[in-house]
């Protein structure tokens, strides 16, 4: 049952096709930022290792929504012992910046999705061949869009999610590459570079959410 709840989860992300990247100073805010975004429509949320405290935050969050809709995940993980603290914490998924084989065979070892940030096809096929089912192309801003149409070349069932750079703009640009789903940070909980505009935020994600669906049904 737990090994049918990883692609559960892996397949919700895929359905709304974004990831809202989190970066809160405490609960209350990154509270006050999920409400926000899951009012706007995005039910995956990563809460980032870079946030002081952040596993008591996740732990925080995971108690607070248990029984809901929201898919949290932790992001910015850098080794296995983190992965596992994140896990035990109630993180449903794990993403790194970059290709960690421990990160892998932790969350292989708890059947929680995991997914590493790589930056070549190399990199990409190593972490196939783990057995991890979606990579994080990162970062998205110096890769770009085309790094995911040429790896689809030699390599077209690959699931690729970029983080860094998108926003929502360029959310077109990115599906047509063939993203995955996409990951997305301050342009989606600090639009205009504001912090603490939760209204801002919830219109934000509707309109992500919106250009996300229009985009599938027009190339379905």
């Amino acid at each position: 049952m737990v090994y049918i709840k990883k692609f559960e989860i892996l397949e919700k992300i895929h359905a709304r096709g974004i990831v809202a990247v989190i970066r809160a100073k405490d609960a209350e805010t990154g509270k006050g930022i999920a409400d926000a975004v899951f009012e706007g429509g995005i039910p995956a949320i990563e809460m980032t290792m870079t946030v002081p405290g952040a596993i008591n935050i996740i732990e925080t969050m995971a108690e607070y929504y248990k029984g809901s809709d929201i898919i949290l995940g932790a992001g910015t993980v850098m080794d296995g012992e983190t992965a596992r603290m994140c896990i035990l914490a109630g993180a449903e998924y794990i993403i790194s910046p970059f290709f960690s084989p421990e990160v892998i065979r932790m969350c292989n070892r708890y059947s929680v999705p995991c997914m590493p940030g790589v930056g070549t096809v190399t990199e990409l096929v190593h972490a196939m061949e783990m057995g991890v089912d979606v990579v994080k192309a990162f970062p998205g801003n110096v890769l770009g869009p085309g790094f995911i149409k040429a790896i689809h070349g030699p390599v077209p069932h690959a699931n690729i999610m970029p983080t860094g750079g998108v926003s929502p703009s360029n959310v077109e640009e990115w599906l047509k590459a063939g993203a995955f789903a996409l990951g997305m940070g301050g342009a989606l909980t600090k639009p205009e570079g504001k912090e603490g505009d939760y209204e801002a935020v919830r219109k934000t994600s509707e309109l992500v959410v919106s250009k996300i669906a229009a985009f599938r049904a027009d190339n379905s």
